[in-house]
């Protein structure tokens, strides 16, 4: 069954809006695409879509441009950097006004309002994963290689304190071996976050070192995950970025994590004896 009408994309950095675009197109959406100029890939606007740049802070810009494109649901897809929105942006009128209003500057409590905006202006923020649900985690075991026993104990271990970590809006990432916590995500992002355990890793004298080489990324939802934004993804880079910083397990939250390369994802951690397990 094909969908119709227009659908609004608020597009960030990497291949997520371009999967978002594909997916709405297919299912007969005529799509407006609003790009971070900060943040989108350029080649976005030569996909035939209707293309805007916009800056981050042009909040009213946004608004009126789907308003005039008749837009009433719109999709926000690919990250915002939390560095970006806290240090790069010059907010219009509106956002200032938000910003001043926010609690806490976090990324979410931001996206929130933002959300909020749009729909008192009639536009709808629907599921950033709502046209892509096949490329979901699926629950169990998604590569050849089971996780080893020490394996699962970094599992257990990681998901405890990502799931603490999260409750603050803190990243989504926690790197570990031997059950002791060598890394967790803050504004940098997840590949550099594994990156950093990688080379802290490599910083131990092995003749001193009391912990396996052997890193466990897990990377999981937040625990109130609002899947309108920031949803958590891995795609083929990540499973790379893991294998040069010698990380041997990845485990994500099944339902609510984003395969951006598909069945790809698991068949390159097998390639490098990765194992990848969804809870």
């Amino acid at each position: 069954m094909h969908a119709s009408g227009k659908l609004g994309l608020i597009a960030g950095n990497g291949r997520f809006p371009f999967l978002v675009l594909d997916a709405a197109r297919a299912q007969g959406f005529e799509v407006i695409i609003a790009a971070m100029k900060e943040e989108a890939d350029p080649t976005i606007a030569q996909r035939g879509a209707e293309t805007y740049w916009l800056s981050l802070g042009q909040l009213s810009a946004l608004i009126d441009l789907f308003k005039k494109a008749g837009v009433q649901r719109a999709i926000m897809a690919g990250q915002v950097k939390h560095k970006q929105i806290f240090s790069s942006i010059r907010p219009d009128w509106r956002l200032a006004k938000l910003l001043l209003s926010l609690g806490t500057r976090n990324t979410d409590s931001l996206l929130g309002a933002i959300a909020k905006v749009l729909a008192d202006e009639g536009i709808k923020l629907e599921s950033s994963t709502w046209l892509l649900e096949p490329l979901l985690a699926k629950a169990g075991v998604l590569t050849s290689r089971v996780p080893s026993e020490q394996e699962k104990k970094n599992i257990d271990y990681g998901r405890q304190v990502a799931r603490h970590l999260g409750d603050f809006d803190i990243g989504q990432t926690v790197v570990v071996a031997e059950s002791a916590c060598v890394a967790v995500e803050a504004m940098e992002g997840t590949d550099a976050t594994i990156l950093r355990a990688g080379q802290m890793m490599l910083s131990l004298d092995s003749g001193d070192s009391l912990l396996s080489r052997a890193l466990t990324v897990v990377k999981v939802a937040k625990p109130k995950q609002d899947m309108r934004f920031d949803v958590p993804v891995v795609g083929i880079a990540t499973i790379e970025v893991m294998h040069k910083a010698g990380a041997s397990c990845l485990a994500l939250d099944a339902g609510r994590c984003l395969l951006l390369d598909g069945d790809a994802v698991p068949r390159r951690a097998n390639e490098f004896g990765i194992a990848i397990q969804a809870d």
